[in-house]
């Protein structure tokens, strides 16, 4: 577990402490025209000294909650007065269980925010028929990740495109992180990476590259370990998949 994601779940589960205490104050302020949004602002920034932001607030199947996500990919729930806030999931009930709404909302935003990534700042493996398409958080000195990738004539012979992306674990100060620099930097990345990947030096090289901008999503995302596999659907699944369980998964 990296020590940034533990730094921030102590920052948002202190956060959700402050906020007991932040928020009774205004809720009873009596400022009726102040918008949910800016209200639920205001007491977040209160209770985070500034440190967390709204980066979605939108309306949920429930006429008077609301889904609010923050700017570290958790998600609370606010009643429509923003005089409370709510942590954990919501479920929704069917006639086969319970159906984790949160969850699809993890998801959909994930899905949104992968979207952003161009795929220029990736490093690619594609098939020549592309029947699936897996995101892949990676570190190059990491041995679960080093042993999925063994595995990528496999992963591609199934149809699968996997599209890597940086996260040297412990960011700046992880050993990986000059040695991903280089990767990146390099005039053939794929080649590259299979040497890094299987151990080999690579040529010392810098210049501007995502690799931070890379981690800081997958933090966004709850990763913290890698591989951190995400799925076409938004779903993560943290760890080595066998290739054919990975086709199987992904029903190819």
């Amino acid at each position: 577990m990296s020590i940034s994601f533990i730094k921030a779940r102590i920052l948002f589960f202190g956060f959700i402490t402050g906020l007991a205490i932040a928020f009774p104050l205004f809720a009873q302020s009596g400022n009726g025209d102040q918008s949910l949004r800016g209200k639920l602002e205001q007491a977040i920034e209160v209770a985070s000294g500034g440190q967390l932001k709204i980066q979605s607030l939108k309306a949920t199947q429930l006429s008077t909650i609301y889904e609010v996500q923050l700017n570290t990919g958790e998600i609370l729930y606010s009643d429509i007065a923003g005089d409370y806030l709510f942590a954990g999931d919501m479920y929704r009930t069917s006639p086969s269980g319970l159906i984790n709404v949160s969850s699809s909302a993890r998801q959909s935003r994930v899905i949104e925010r992968l979207a952003a990534v161009p795929e220029s700042e990736m490093i690619i493996f594609e098939p020549e028929e592309i029947k699936a398409s897996i995101t892949v958080f990676t570190d190059v000195d990491c041995t679960y990740c080093r042993k999925l990738h063994s595995e990528i004539d496999k992963i591609l012979e199934y149809g699968i495109k996997v599209r890597y992306l940086a996260y040297p674990r412990g960011g700046e100060s992880a050993d990986a992180y000059e040695k991903m620099i280089s990767v990146w930097c390099s005039d053939d990345r794929e080649k590259s990476f299979e040497q890094a990947k299987n151990g080999q030096n690579i040529p010392s090289k810098k210049c501007a590259t995502p690799i931070l901008k890379h981690y800081a999503l997958g933090n966004e995302f709850g990763v913290n370990g890698t591989p951190a596999i995400v799925f076409p659907d938004g779903q993560l699944v943290p760890g080595y998949v066998e290739a054919s369980r990975l086709a199987a998964m992904l029903k190819i």
